[in-house]
């Protein structure tokens, strides 16, 4: 029984998650899923991103927390487009939750839908949004071994973001061996060493950005 209810749950969102795919890829707007463990970074990522490609790109922003509007509003004073939505506990976000945030957008144009989802490492990665990649971001402030005790947001995702590395010198982190780990499980993953306090590597995350942008507009 409990597998069934579980297996309807995933049908029913894969379900609209096509339906999403269909409408992102209509208007040819490339959408990331970004997953973390709560504080890795990814309203600070979001924040850098957003300032420097706004000259380049139309954006906007889909932000999940449990409780409280405090990242959309960050996410709001860099200019782009946001669109709260809270789960009240829930530990991930659903496809159906993204089709009624979007219907609050301004898709016209749209060039990149940034998803940041709920501050977890496992139940979202389980919950297609419609997304085109899914976008791992993991600091330095946590362990070097969180690819593999958590193997399947690594395995599926695109990018994997190494965050706060200006704090290497006070902490306890390998990066080659967290790298090593991640390609063990997914040897196409493009990894990005980044410091959004000092700016240390951003530049290859935003020309990967570019890239798959153009990618998108030419149906690559």
């Amino acid at each position: 029984m409990d597998i069934s209810v579980g297996r309807n749950i995933l049908e029913s969102n894969d379900l609209i998650a096509g339906e999403l795919k269909a409408t992102f890829s209509s208007r040819k707007i490339l959408v990331l899923n970004l997953i973390s463990s709560p504080g890795a970074g990814k309203t600070t990522l979001l924040e850098c991103t957003l300032r420097a490609l706004k000259p380049e790109f139309k954006m906007a922003v889909v932000e999940g927390d449990l409780m409280t509007d405090n990242d959309a509003r960050r996410v709001a004073a860099t200019g782009v487009p946001v669109v709260q939505i809270n789960t009240e506990g829930g530990c991930h976000l659903d496809s159906s939750m993204v089709r009624k945030a979007i219907g609050k957008l301004n898709l016209e144009g749209l060039d990149i839908l940034f998803v940041e989802n709920v501050g977890n490492l496992v139940c979202p990665v389980e919950f297609d949004l419609g997304e085109d990649y899914m976008v791992a971001l993991l600091s330095v402030a946590e362990g070097d071994d969180k690819p593999e005790k958590y193997p399947q947001l690594f395995s599926k995702s695109k990018v994997m973001v190494l965050n706060k590395i200006d704090l290497l010198p006070y902490v306890d982190f390998d990066l080659e061996r967290a790298s090593r780990f991640a390609r063990t499980l997914n040897r196409d993953l493009d990894i990005y060493r980044v410091s959004c306090r000092t700016g240390q590597g951003l530049d290859a995350w935003y020309d990967w950005l570019r890239k798959s942008v153009t990618a998108k507009k030419i149906g690559v």
